[in-house]
């Protein structure tokens, strides 16, 4: 049976997503109705500029006061699309204590203060869902959260950043340099006008807490993940990994330590051989791998930003959220009874591609082996190329710790034959 009564929804934003959040919630009513067993009425639309027009949406909805819209006390939902820390995180808390539930995609909030709004929204009774703050239409959080409910997650790993992805592909397809490809980034609307937040890692770094969090039931803050950016990657480094018949990506990884006493969390370029499916994905698509016990692996692909992609993981939210509030509950609210420990990146053991600009001259490659045997790094292979009294010597390693290999390139850099450390870049997916 239909309720005739509507769920009323506060959208907070208007921007690329809020106004697409609008538009579906309109031209798809009668299918949202269906679909959760009622209507669903936009109640109203905070905004910081009330002057622009807003295409489909009445003009009487729009204010400038949130804080007044989220205290109105009639309200069912509560769509946050700002962004940023405050006022979202007073916002959002505001709409619990005033009875809503709440739908966000505010990445950087929930990676900063997650268990305080799961908190929040336990207090009161409410639900806090947020599959869009991660990797746009891609299903990744309701899976997680749910569909493996019952399996051991060990790894999560993916490209959980569309203008990195885009930077990086165009860099390996075309030869071209970091700055060269990051310009087409910015022309095609990929990349912000401030890139930092993206190409800095620091965007893939609050996907990562939040994956790592649900994925192994533990609190995992931004603070814990170990974070760099790729605005150092070169084209040197693409031809690099070519040789090894691998690309370049900046992958978020998430996974337990082999004794499943701890669990580490980090965002870094790395190598990827060509065999593995990350490294087919192209332009600014995301995609993230899931390794568990019982289900292996399974591969999550899409758009991952975007207005339409992202406001269709806030409208589904939007359903599941109507849904339970006519049935009187709620869905899963924070699981973080595992609290394991977050271990350091000293201790994440992987293998290691290093380019050092040596000098041309007997014994020093003898030198440099000797130096990684001392901190107890085993090498793999090594290439040596050199020309009029310089020379350049690549180095592969087995698996080793992340301490380990710091240590290493530290007394490197130390030798008088070792002119420079050109590269250091993790290899992964092997």
């Amino acid at each position: 049976m239909m309720r005739t009564r509507p769920l009323k929804v506060a959208l907070l934003g208007c921007g690329v997503v809020g106004s697409e959040v609008a538009r579906i919630m309109t031209t798809h009513a009668d299918d949202l109705a269906a679909r959760i067993g009622a209507p669903v009425e936009l109640a109203g639309v905070a905004v910081r500029r009330p002057d622009k027009v807003r295409e489909g949406i009445d003009p009487a909805l729009i204010t400038t006061d949130a804080t007044a819209l989220v205290k109105r006390g009639d309200l069912d939902i509560v769509v946050e699309v700002i962004g940023g820390i405050e006022p979202a995180r007073t916002l959002i808390t505001t709409a619990f204590e005033h009875g809503a539930s709440v739908v966000s995609a505010n990445k950087a909030l929930l990676a900063q203060d997650g268990a305080a709004l799961h908190a929040a929204a336990e207090e009161h009774g409410k639900d806090l869902y947020y599959e869009a703050a991660v990797a746009g239409a891609i299903p990744l959080i309701r899976p997680l959260r749910e569909s493996l409910a019952g399996d051991k997650v060990n790894r999560v790993l993916g490209i959980v950043n569309g203008t990195t992805n885009f930077i990086l592909d165009k860099m390996d397809s075309t030869g071209a340099g970091y700055q060269e490809a990051l310009d087409e980034a910015t022309a095609l609307g990929y990349a912000e006008a401030d890139p930092t937040a993206d190409v800095e890692g620091f965007d893939a770094a609050a996907k990562a807490a939040i994956l790592a969090g649900i994925a192994f039931h533990t609190r995992v803050r931004l603070d814990d993940v170990h974070r760099e950016g790729m605005t150092e990657v070169t084209a040197a480094d693409f031809a690099s990994a070519r040789e090894m018949g691998c690309t370049i990506k900046l992958l978020a990884i998430c996974e337990r330590a082999e004794d499943g006493a701890s669990v580490t969390a980090r965002v870094h370029p790395a190598m990827i051989p060509l065999s593995h499916p990350l490294a087919s994905v192209r332009g600014a698509y995301n995609a993230v791998f899931v390794e568990s016990d019982a289900s292996g692996r399974l591969m999550f692909y899409g758009p991952g930003a975007g207005g339409s992609p992202t406001a269709s993981a806030v409208l589904g939210d939007l359903v599941a959220v109507g849904r339970n509030r006519l049935g009187g509950t709620t869905g899963p609210g924070e699981s973080a009874y595992a609290a394991l420990p977050v271990s350091p990146m000293g201790e994440v053991v992987t293998r290691y591609h290093i380019s050092l600009d040596v000098a041309d001259k007997p014994g020093v490659l003898a030198q440099v082996a000797t130096v990684f045997a001392e901190h107890g790094v085993s090498i793999d292979t090594v290439r040596q190329q050199g020309k009029d009294g310089e020379a350049s010597l690549v180095v592969v390693t087995h698996r080793a710790s992340d301490a380990a290999l710091g240590g290493t390139v530290e007394a490197l850099r130390k030798l008088d034959t070792v002119r420079g450390v050109a590269s250091i870049m993790r290899v992964e997916g092997e």
